[in-house]
């Protein structure tokens, strides 16, 4: 039986607590009075995965088992989230490989011959060969690549479709291949509650065209958490999208859900909780935290981005994705939802090496600013951990880095843009739109491996909603540089990034700090 999610108040007894840093990490002793949100224990993963999808595929929720819904003069297309998720990557065989292997063994056996895999990356870099691999298998990857398996290109006009408008005058642009089949499976892994769902065809088979309508300043403002799908805007778009998706094209989804076994046994102690460190846990953190810290920084990153999670899946739901997501969803919550009795003045997020968009590549300051406001920021549910006109305290470095194949946009976007301004409805208003439409950048995502060059707005607009809501950001050890660009401030202790926020919330602020990854959400009362 595992336990809930947890709330510390420390006190003189409390080690010093462990914080993420980027490619690094250090223990760190909190102000008298913290509270500290820690997750649930990690589930108990399913015994036997692939009895699971069996029985998922053959007795799915509102709608008729798999094998009922295949003929052999149909048009099937198999879509799959792409590799921002989960993070970091999992251990082989990915669960997506497993769920892919079994529906093509049914396609088989029904004798359906038109089949088409396509990874739903919308505005996400293309996968490469070697990635695409590593998430469908070898079997599958020598079946069906390159013909048959390959990315989505939301900027191939020729194999777009617009198959119509909802009733807020949003345009749906998806994928042709897709909404022309007979049926699309879309093999999910909902790693938070913002996954899945209406999200799924509606995000990952999009245009341009068809995004812009929900990755858009007004909207993500509006958003309260992207992660408490009733109060978020951006998954009201999402629920309009997808029943005009429904009514055009069959959905049969397959979610899966993991655990909180982020990271494998040689760094075990990052799962666990400060005081139920053994001496074998001690040891391998001054161990590992020596090494990190004396590795050259190219070879630090390798060592990371290399690390595969040994997560175990803790469920597998098939069927009409309206039926199947609210039971993903608990299974999301009973793994990271943690209740927290009201706001508090200061809020602390130690920020990891990875995100959605840095998977095999760098952190760019974007990036950084992307995951604290936009990602860790918003992990709760009703209201955020700090309060309104409060601050927020991350660490991180916030090194002046980017990947030249997979993040050309976004030097430009901070070399020329942010220059300009910061605020997230001008740089929509006044620049937007030439990035989007840029002949280069639309070359790069097509032919390269480079995210959209639209993309790094969207990561900007991300945070737009707690930008609004937060009166400073300051990073602890963040590059000046880097963070006077963005508007944010830099400390080099915890001590001193309290001092500069004494001006806003006192010099005895309440603070929160929410412990992740692993992950978890903090259901703020």
């Amino acid at each position: 039986m595992s336990r809930p999610g947890f709330v510390l108040t420390v006190d003189e007894r409390t080690p010093p607590l462990l914080m993420h840093e980027g490619e690094g990490f250090r223990l760190e002793r909190l102000p008298l009075g913290t509270r500290v949100v820690y997750p649930p224990d990690s589930l108990k993963p399913l015994r036997n995965v692939d009895a699971h999808i069996q029985h998922a595929l053959l007795n799915p929720l509102g709608s008729e088992p798999l094998p009922e819904l295949l003929r052999p003069d149909m048009r099937l297309t198999i879509v799959f989230d792409d590799l921002s998720l989960p993070l970091p990557q999992m251990q082989t065989p990915d669960v997506r490989q497993r769920v892919i292997e079994h529906v093509l063994e049914l396609a088989a056996a029904n004798g359906v011959d038109d089949v088409e895999l396509i990874a739903a990356n919308a505005l996400h870099r293309r996968m490469t060969p070697a990635e695409l691999k590593r998430v469908v298998g070898e079997r599958v990857f020598r079946s069906f690549f390159p013909e048959r398996l390959g990315n989505h290109d939301a900027e191939d006009s020729a194999n777009m479709v617009e198959i119509g408008t909802t009733k807020h005058g949003e345009v749906v642009e998806l994928n042709r291949r897709a909404m022309e089949s007979d049926l699309i499976v879309y093999v999910n892994l909902t790693t938070t509650p913002m996954s899945g769902g209406p999200k799924s065809v509606s995000v990952g088979l999009a245009s341009y065209r068809s995004l812009r309508h929900h990755h858009n300043v007004h909207t993500l403002r509006h958003s309260r958490s992207f992660n408490d799908p009733p109060n978020s805007a951006m998954h009201h778009s999402y629920e309009r999208m997808a029943d005009l998706v429904g009514d055009h094209v069959k959905v049969f989804t397959v979610e899966t859900t993991l655990n909180n076994d982020t990271f494998p046994s040689s760094t075990g102690f990052l799962n666990k909780r400060e005081w139920e460190w053994n001496v074998a846990d001690q040891a391998s953190y001054l161990a590992v935290k020596r090494g990190n810290d004396l590795m050259p920084a190219k070879a630090r990153r390798k060592v990371w981005q290399k690390t595969v999670a040994p997560y175990g899946v803790t469920g597998v739901t098939a069927g009409r994705p309206s039926d199947v997501h609210p039971v993903t969803l608990d299974n999301v919550h009973r793994q990271q939802l943690t209740e927290v009795q009201g706001q508090a003045d200061v809020g602390i997020f130690g920020l990891p090496y990875i995100c959605p968009y840095n998977v095999n590549s760098i952190m760019n300051p974007i990036l950084v600013m992307s995951l604290g406001l936009g990602y860790f920021f918003n992990l709760y549910k009703n209201q955020p951990i700090v309060r309104q006109g409060g601050t927020a305290i991350f660490y991180h470095p916030v090194p002046h880095e980017f990947h030249p194949v997979h993040h050309p946009s976004y030097i430009d976007f901070f070399d020329e843009v942010l220059t300009q301004s910061t605020d997230p409805a001008v740089l929509e208003k006044k620049y937007e739109e030439q990035f989007a439409t840029d002949p280069w950048y639309i070359q790069l995502y097509r032919k390269s491996y480079a995210y959209h060059g639209v993309h790094p707005f969207y990561m900007w607009y991300w945070g737009a909603h707690a930008l609004e809501h937060l009166s400073e950001v300051i990073f602890v050890g963040g590059d000046r540089r880097t963070t006077t660009r963005m508007g944010f401030k830099a400390a080099s202790t915890l001590a001193d990034a309290l001092e500069i926020a004494s001006h806003t919330v006192g010099r005895s602020p309440s603070i929160t700090y929410q412990h992740a990854p692993p992950l978890v959400v903090a259901d703020v009362r």
